[in-house]
Order: C-alpha cells, then sequence, then structure tokens
C-alpha cells in the first residue's frame, strides 16, 4: 500500500496535522530511544512506583518503568519486598538486561550490595546469642546477627540439646556456635550444644 504525502494545495489544518504526524515522536519512539541509550551493568536512579503482589517491583527510570525481580532486590533475608522499598522511594539500580523486543528493562538492587557471605564464613567457631525465629519438625532457626534483616541459620535437632527442645519458643533468646557456611546454597549451619562447651 502506498501512502500519499500531504499534498501543498491541501487545507491549511490538514497541513499542520501532517506536519506534526511527521515531527513528533509517539511514545513508544521515546521509549524505543530510551532503551537503545541502556547497556547492561549500567547504573540508573529512578523512583519506586508499583510494588506488585506477585513480588516485581516497577520503577520509573525517566519515564519508562523497569522491573526488579525479587531476588535482586538484596543479598539479605527479607520476608516481603516492602521490606527493603517502599512506593515512592527513589533507588539506585544496575541494569541486567535489556530486552529490545518485548521493551523490558531488568533492574537488580542487589547488585550494587556488598555481598555479606564472605564477611559469615570468616565467623565459623563464634558463640552468639540469636532470637529463635521459627520452630520446625527438624530444628529450630535462630537469627545470629542484631538487625532486623539479619541472617538466619539452621539448628538441627541432634544440635539442639534433648534439655533445650521441649521448651524453646520463637522470640526465645538462644546461644548458638556457628558451625557451617554454605556459600554455594547460602546456608549457616549452627549448634546449641557446642555452644555450651564440653560439659554439655
Amino acid at each position: 500500500m502506498k501512502i500519499s504525502r500531504c499534498s501543498p494545495l491541501c487545507c491549511p489544518t490538514a497541513t499542520a496535522f501532517c506536519a506534526r504526524w511527521q515531527t513528533e515522536p509517539t511514545p513508544a519512539d521515546r521509549d524505543w530511544a530510551f532503551l537503545k541509550t541502556l547497556r547492561r551493568g549500567q547504573m540508573v536512579t529512578g523512583t519506586v512506583t508499583t510494588i506488585a503482589d506477585f513480588g516485581v517491583t516497577f520503577v520509573d527510570i525517566g519515564g519508562f518503568t523497569a522491573m526488579i525481580n525479587l531476588p535482586e532486590l538484596s543479598r539479605r533475608p527479607f520476608d516481603h519486598p516492602s521490606d527493603i522499598v517502599s512506593v515512592g522511594q527513589q533507588v539506585t539500580a544496575e541494569v541486567l538486561g535489556v530486552d529490545m523486543v518485548r521493551e523490558r528493562v531488568q533492574l537488580s538492587l542487589r547488585a550494587l550490595q556488598e555481598d555479606p557471605w564472605p564477611q559469615m564464613a570468616q565467623r565459623i567457631g563464634e558463640v552468639v546469642i540469636g532470637t529463635v525465629t521459627k520452630i520446625v519438625p527438624f530444628g529450630v532457626f535462630v537469627r545470629v546477627e542484631d538487625r532486623a534483616d539479619g541472617f538466619v541459620g539452621l539448628v538441627h535437632t541432634s544440635e539442639l540439646g534433648a534439655s533445650s527442645g521441649d521448651v524453646v519458643e520463637v522470640g526465645d533468646a538462644l546461644a548458638v556456635k556457628l558451625i557451617d557456611v554454605d556459600l554455594a546454597h547460602g546456608r549457616i549451619v549452627l549448634s546449641h550444644v557446642q555452644a555450651l562447651g564440653p560439659a554439655v
């Protein structure tokens, strides 16, 4: 199909419309042009616009809506995205990928955060007083850092001790020893028995 140009003899209103059609970029044009300026590894600043129920956080970066998937919000434990960000908050993130076909941009807050796991690995053998956060049939989980997003480790039933296993409750303070930090799987193994010393 051939598209004809505006005739100079057409009415002024039509001529003005044709001129605008030829010169003014559409929203899709502007999005495409913006996407072409982004590169993987680039840092961008934007404003959180929405925290979806399924965990994805949407961020406005220069008029374009990018997204942060749940695992890319933080290197530390959290229960809900709202524990990390809030609507209206300004954030700086790293561009993980740009999909020109589907016009999607993936961001990461996690990529700009220092990895805390190596520091946890250096604490193997340390005894701390932690807070019991969860009780399961095979043991209890204990927060080993004094902060809301502190790491949590597992005290297996065999490392809990018979005298403590029946009375421990969520919120209790419990002495634990860090006996292993699995960097590959992000797991911390704890022992209450070993924290109490050789006499136990």
